[in-house]
């Protein structure tokens, strides 16, 4: 079978998913393959394609002009596409059912760390079991200190909620805005088959998380996520999600790693459980699991 994954006119595929955030993954090694957002969206569509909430195509970084830089330290580019067809600079989930993928097809060695290529720069990964966990790298509050002071930069309205609720926006490579509900019952009570609106508006749109706390270290979320809708995990959206409420716990006199405040969270999506690390240099780390499910040859 050929190394660019195509068959006369088909294309051969893995099916994954990261806490039931699913992806439909294309080998792709040369670069040969011409993934437009029309093809995305057939392969994604949950009735006519494959399925998926998003997809990652497996490429060489020498082989991606966008990332070529990132060959000498990253030798796989994981080009991931939201279900829409519109390019994303990072996926938590998706990274980790990528890595599981380089692994089963004996394209990395998994037994120590290595790197792979993202449009975020390169991701620091391991196996763990199971489980495989990513240094998402670098975040921050997109409005500073004073957002936090403030109680938030970013107002959202969510169908089935009052509104407009006070809402706090994070950068981790990609655009994040969690909310803080009072309780589960609220977070039932969302509607998320409809978009959220955020306000002011991002130019490029953003992930809108809602979330409970449950105790000192353990919160439990659903997220709406930008090019998709409702799905069923984010991995980026859990660590913004973990970050937000250790932040709004900092500002309320807490301290960091300690009982109270802890570095390492447990956040609970629909999907399942990840975990999350606040790491020191203001770095976040994601760990959960990552599970290849089908492998088949579409004309798609």
């Amino acid at each position: 079978m050929p190394d660019d994954g195509a068959v006369r006119d088909q294309l051969r595929f893995t099916k994954g998913h990261g806490t039931e955030n699913d992806f439909v993954l294309l080998p792709d090694p040369d670069g040969r393959l011409d993934l437009t957002p029309e093809r995305v969206r057939r392969l994604a569509d949950r009735r006519a394609g494959i399925g998926a909430d998003g997809v990652i195509r497996v490429v060489r970084s020498a082989a991606s002009p966008e990332v070529a830089d990132q060959a000498t330290e990253a030798v796989w580019f994981m080009d991931y596409r939201n279900a829409d067809g519109s390019l994303a600079e990072m996926c938590g989930n998706g990274v980790r059912v990528f890595v599981r993928y380089l692994v089963r097809e004996g394209l990395v060695d998994g037994s120590a760390a290595f790197r792979v290529a993202t449009r975020n720069g390169p991701k620091d990964v391991r196996v763990e079991g199971d489980d495989i966990a990513v240094v998402l790298g670098a975040w921050r509050l997109t409005g500073g200190e004073a957002a936090l002071a403030a109680g938030g930069d970013a107002h959202v309205r969510a169908h089935g909620l009052p509104g407009p609720m006070a809402a706090l926006s994070l950068d981790l490579g990609n655009p994040h805005t969690v909310v803080l509900l009072p309780g589960e019952r609220e977070l039932a009570a969302a509607d998320l088959t409809r978009p959220p609106a955020v306000s002011p508006e991002p130019t490029d749109g953003t992930n809108v998380e809602l979330v409970v706390p449950l105790s000192p270290g353990h919160l439990v979320m659903r997220v709406h996520e930008r090019g998709v809708g409702e799905t069923r995990s984010c991995g980026t959206g859990a660590a913004a999600a973990a970050l937000a409420a250790r932040a709004w716990s900092l500002a309320a006199g807490g301290q960091a790693d300690t009982e109270e405040v802890p570095d390492v969270w447990r956040v609970d999506v629909p999907g399942g459980t990840v975990r999350v690390t606040a790491l020191s240099g203001d770095r976040v780390e994601l760990a959960g699991p990552a599970v290849l499910v089908a492998d088949g040859v579409t004309s798609l």
